[in-house]
């Protein structure tokens, strides 16, 4: 490739910050040791000043939620003229809303739970506990409350019975404005990573989640509530959706999309990230990692080779 400097962008001000910061600075140590030059940038006022002082080969978007994955950030990167990793504005904005994915996904014939998404402004309008006895009527329990745009299961809840859906929708409404009230699936839940390695899209080594309650945020970041596990048996049909939902979003590079099986081995969609956590316990770097050591490599590769491909896609203009 020649020598190449890339900016990784990670912080801004969103509620994952820590995580985006973290993830971050993994992605760049492993960029260094293949000999890249690195810089990682925080999102702020100071950032198209630094982006070009540095001048940077293609950018490295590592921003969790909010601006980080609503398309805001890769606009603001076209807008500049530099070529990035990731997914292009307008699959960001259909992946990173939750029920507009799942509808967009259920047109193509990937199973999503049933649904509705409520926006705060209409509790203050029509009244929480008529809306809430209409849900109630509506799904049985237990049901799914979360956010429609936010990371890292972040205001999700499980909620067992209509005296909790009070408490759940408070918890939702301090992290998005419209809440995703969702049928309950029971399963085995996975994470499965999609990633360019120069010869199309396709599916990492699947991860099945065991976490001793909700896969929430703290199941996620916090080791000892979870156990995950690449699952060597027959996961080929958790690996096609995942495909399916990165090529239905018109997403590129890379994206992680979670799954359940239910009890009759039937995969349902449940979310999509176009910059998913890049951490010592996030679900894409244990999947490509499972994959380098199939094809005895290592996972400093296989983020190359997904920015090799970004700059590729980038000198032919896509």
């Amino acid at each position: 490739m020649g020598p190449m400097t890339v900016a990784v962008l990670a912080g801004g001000l969103t509620h994952e910050r820590e995580i985006s910061l973290n993830s971050g600075r993994r992605v760049a140590e492993s960029l260094r040791s293949q000999g890249i030059q690195v810089k990682v940038l925080d999102v702020d006022g100071q950032l198209l000043q630094r982006l070009t002082a540095i001048e940077p080969d293609v950018v490295w978007p590592l921003v969790h939620g909010s601006i980080g994955e609503d398309g805001s950030l890769q606009d603001l990167l076209v807008l500049a003229g530099l070529p990035f990793v990731g997914s292009e504005a307008y699959g960001c904005r259909l992946a990173s809303d939750k029920s507009v994915a799942s509808s967009v996904l259920a047109k193509v014939g990937i199973r999503v739970p049933d649904s509705t998404a409520l926006p705060q402004t209409l509790f203050r309008e029509v009244g929480v506990s008529n809306i809430l006895n209409l849900v109630e009527q509506r799904f049985s329990f237990p049901l799914v409350v979360k956010p429609t745009k936010a990371g890292s299961s972040m205001g999700l809840s499980i909620v067992e019975d209509r005296a909790h859906l009070p408490g759940a929708m408070v918890d939702c409404f301090a992290y998005g404005d419209v809440a995703l009230i969702q049928q309950y699936i029971e399963g085995r839940e996975y994470g499965v990573g999609v990633a360019d390695l120069g010869d199309g899209p396709r599916a990492l080594p699947p991860v099945e989640i065991r976490a001793s309650g909700p896969y929430d945020f703290d199941a996620r970041y916090n080791p000892g509530r979870v156990e995950y596990f690449i699952d060597d048996s027959d996961t080929a049909e958790v690996g096609k959706v995942a495909e399916d939902v990165h090529e239905a979003l018109g997403l590129r590079h890379y994206s992680r999309t979670d799954i359940i099986v239910d009890d009759a081995g039937q995969p349902w969609f449940l979310d999509v990230n176009v910059a998913p956590g890049m951490t010592e316990t996030s679900i894409f770097p244990q999947a490509a990692s499972a994959l380098a050591r199939q094809q005895g490599r290592t996972l400093d590769d296989i983020y190359l080779d997904i920015l090799k491909t970004a700059a590729i896609s980038a000198d032919q203009g896509n």
